[in-house]
């Protein structure tokens, strides 16, 4: 009877132990965890668009600051005179497209003058033409008279002349016409080469809209030689120091968003089929153990770094030895959004946790 009560509870055991690791591996493959994690953050690389000399630095190493407190100062006083500059170069502008206006206001009286020059010799042609008709009918009718003696030489002679007169004069008028039209056409052209120099009228001439530009990015450049926070965050990894040259686009330092955090959780690709956006997730800091922040799935990474085959040695491709009985599990992965983070808790970047994930707590897709 021992003999079977002994083996009767070994039976027991074993059955207990199954069911237990029946129960675990469920456990793992359902709520799948890892312990390759890490606390990430938007860093904001601080880079001045102006360089210059730094003449105010307002932050220290891993100081917090609030959103728009100055970080550092660049020296003001070159791009205050660029703007100066860039408003006198406006106001003389603006001078210079009045007075292309006053000259397309002369050259259209110009035109004007010329063209009632061509009128009035015009006018004068058939003036001429009149007095011309009426001459050759005279000198024709002192003609018929003088054979029949009714008039004298003299007589006819004037007649001829004042009717020769009257056609010099008309040759005259027709070159007065000739000369008064290219007065019209020099005149015109004028008035277009006037119309051309100044452009489009009003604001939306080219050289006030250049010199208006030119405003704004001189202002723009002075406004950006304070430098300031873009967020609530900290200040770290500070090496810039008082005096020190601000150069263009060259990032100053570094800078932690903190509304920001989040973690990323590297989880094996055989763990992932059932994770969902939206699952739900208890991350455990290795600096914070007893503090679990809650958290969901945010989204799962689509792709990761090729490892064999890239580009190695003399351009032929890198392999890395294998063994051919154990095949490894490539780490996906997966953003975790944090929800509640205890008071006590302080996130710093690159810092390592531990990420559960509940599979079947979210969203269906």
């Amino acid at each position: 009877m021992k003999f079977d009560q002994k083996y009767l509870w070994t039976g027991v055991i074993v059955v207990l132990a199954i069911l237990i690791a029946i129960f675990k591996y469920w456990d793992y493959v359902a709520n799948p965890w890892t312990r390759d994690g890490q606390v990430r953050a938007k860093v904001v690389q601080i880079t001045p668009r102006v360089s210059g000399r730094i003449v105010e630095l307002a932050v220290k190493d891993n100081q917090f600051v609030k959103k728009d407190d100055l970080l550092f100062q660049i020296d003001p006083r070159t791009y205050e005179a660029s703007l100066e500059q860039a408003k006198a170069q406006f106001d003389k502008t603006k001078d210079n497209y009045f007075a292309q206006e006053k000259n397309i206001e002369a050259a259209k009286a110009q035109v004007e003058v010329t063209r009632t020059r061509v009128t009035q010799a015009q006018s004068k042609i058939k003036e001429f033409d009149s007095e011309i008709a009426k001459n050759r009918a005279e000198f024709a009718r002192q003609k018929e008279l003088l054979p029949k003696h009714a008039t004298s030489q003299k007589s006819v002679d004037r007649a001829r002349a004042n009717y020769e007169v009257a056609v010099q004069k008309r040759i005259g008028a027709e070159a007065n016409v000739l000369e008064a039209e290219a007065n019209l056409i020099e005149a015109e052209a004028d008035l277009a080469e006037a119309k051309a120099n100044l452009g489009a009228p009003g604001d939306e001439n080219a050289s006030i809209r250049e010199a208006r530009a030119s405003i704004q990015e001189a202002q723009l450049n002075l406004e950006f030689t304070t430098v300031i926070a873009p967020a609530d965050g900290y200040v770290t990894n500070l090496n810039l120091w008082l005096g020190s040259q601000a150069v263009t686009n060259q990032p100053a330092m570094a800078f932690v968003d903190i509304s920001s955090f989040w973690v990323h959780g590297f989880f094996k690709e055989t763990s992932i089929e059932h994770m969902r956006k939206g699952d739900k997730a208890i991350v455990t800091l290795m600096s914070y153990p007893e503090s679990p922040i809650d958290g969901r799935v945010d989204s799962l990474g689509w792709g990761i770094a090729q490892q064999d085959g890239s580009t190695g040695y003399d351009l032929l491709p890198n392999v890395s030895p294998t063994f051919e009985w154990i095949r490894l599990a490539q780490r996906i992965p997966v953003r975790i959004h944090l929800d509640n983070v205890p008071e006590n808790v302080q996130l710093r970047v690159g810092t390592t946790a531990s990420v559960l994930v509940k599979t079947g707590s979210g969203e269906s897709k």
